[in-house]
């Protein structure tokens, strides 16, 4: 019997880590415990499950994705003008934004969380205390990410 490969649907535990262009992590399991997935269920990007097509257990790579592979290009209409008065209603009405900051948002339906980021305020002399610009493309929306990967166990 050889060892076992990565192939569609196979059920994984392995830990990853993901970097952007500055080598910082974003995400890593590599201080904790190790993430279990299936593949092709969309937990990881299609991306990053390609490169772990065909690896054996107990493998240890690093790949690059080139910018917009891991999580697409930026997109413009993304960036969005939010009024404070909305956010006031949504959330925290005392909550203080700075630029920079990532502000959890409701899906539509409820179930879920979006996060966008803080880019500008403005308008904070008008009646209505103005808006902030979020962004709501992933932090690493076209960049390039370094993807490093050891497989612990394929099933």
């Amino acid at each position: 019997m050889g060892v076992n490969t990565i192939q569609e649907g196979s059920f994984l535990t392995l830990h990853y880590r993901l970097a952007g262009p500055d080598g910082a992590d974003v995400v890593s399991t590599f201080d904790g415990k190790p993430a279990t997935l299936s593949l092709g269920t969309g937990q990881l990007a299609p991306a990053m499950e390609q490169r772990l097509i065909g690896l054996p257990e107990g493998a240890h790579e690093r790949f690059t994705l080139a910018p917009g592979e891991a999580f697409g290009e930026r997109n413009p209409e993304l960036l969005q003008r939010v009024k404070r008065a909305l956010l006031r209603e949504l959330g925290d009405p005392d909550a203080d934004y700075a630029v920079g900051d990532v502000v959890q948002f409701p899906t539509p339906d409820g179930g879920g969380q979006y996060a966008g980021v803080v880019r500008e305020l403005g308008g904070e002399d008008a009646a209505d205390g103005g808006w902030l610009l979020f962004d709501f493309n992933h932090p690493l929306a076209g960049q390039p990410v370094s993807f490093e990967v050891q497989v612990i166990g394929v099933l």
